[in-house]
């Protein structure tokens, strides 16, 4: 199980989708896009990102992991069931589930950030205490199997931690 999903969505974070990608192929992942019915999607900074499939198509006994990346797609992602379940799969299992920026609000709608130790953007910082999480200052944070960072900033940080996590 060597394969990363990242989820991808109308006006993702252009750097939270990219530079993940490249660094998890890089070490030796590969790396599907997975989106909500559209075969291609722009960027908060209009980079176009054509999709693999849709999470439905990437079961979770298949994936090492997933990553939910920021920007203003998250809030449209959290909404389909079928991305919920996925999340609530990987993670059951002890797949690893990174997310950074506003990416938390769908773990937080798929329910796993209870009694967990995450960072965000500041802005969503209420959302995650709110639903139970402990909400770090950090550039990245490792909870188990959870991985989270805070902004585009803090990607090499976040990219190390996933490696970590992975293995």
């Amino acid at each position: 199980m060597k394969t990363i999903l990242i989820l991808v969505g109308p006006e993702y974070e252009d750097l939270e989708v990219w530079y993940p990608k490249l660094r998890l192929e890089e070490a030796g992942f590969v790396v599907k896009l997975a989106g909500l019915g559209e075969r291609e999607y722009r960027g908060k900074h209009g980079y176009p990102c054509a999709v693999d499939g849709t999470v439905a198509d990437y079961p979770a006994s298949g994936l090492a992991g997933l990553v939910a990346p920021g920007g203003w797609a998250p809030d449209r992602i959290r909404r389909d069931r079928r991305v919920l379940e996925r999340v609530r799969e990987v993670h059951q299992a002890g797949g690893m589930v990174a997310t950074i920026c506003h990416g938390p609000w769908v773990l937080i709608s798929a329910g796993i950030v209870r009694g967990r130790r995450l960072t965000s953007t500041p802005g969503i910082r209420d959302d995650l205490v709110n639903a139970g999480a402990e909400w770090i200052d950090a550039p990245a944070v490792v909870d188990r199997n959870l991985v989270s960072a805070r902004v585009p900033a803090d990607l090499p940080a976040f990219a190390r931690a996933m490696l970590q996590v992975l293995g």
